[in-house]
């Protein structure tokens, strides 16, 4: 389960930008779950369930990826997840790394 920032202006939408950016980025119909989780499968992922993080801020997302995918499925779904992540959280893969970093240190 990873927990993402989300940059100032994309929170006001977040909810609504967390299920489009799934039917932009896989082409799936969510699934809605108990406690506004919204669930699909593509590709290497068995299962990609997210949600909102507390207050609305962030973006809660958890995974289970499948063993037996190949290498060509596997890259497809990996960029379409990075380009899902970018969507909602207004981030590019370089900064939602450097916030993660900065999350740590600030725990520390």
């Amino acid at each position: 389960m990873q927990e993402y920032q989300i940059k100032r202006g994309y929170t006001k939408q977040l909810a609504e930008s967390m299920i489009q950016g799934l039917r932009d980025q896989f082409e799936i119909e969510p699934r809605a779950a108990e406690n506004d989780h919204y669930i699909i499968s593509y590709g290497a992922l068995l299962r990609l369930e997210v949600w909102l993080g507390a207050g609305g801020k962030t973006l809660i997302v958890d995974t289970e990826a499948s063993k037996d995918a190949d290498d060509e499925t596997i890259i497809d779904t990996n960029r379409r997840f990075r380009n899902y992540l970018q969507q909602v959280t207004g981030y590019t893969a370089k900064e939602r790394a450097k916030k993660a970093q900065q999350a740590l240190k600030k725990k520390e």
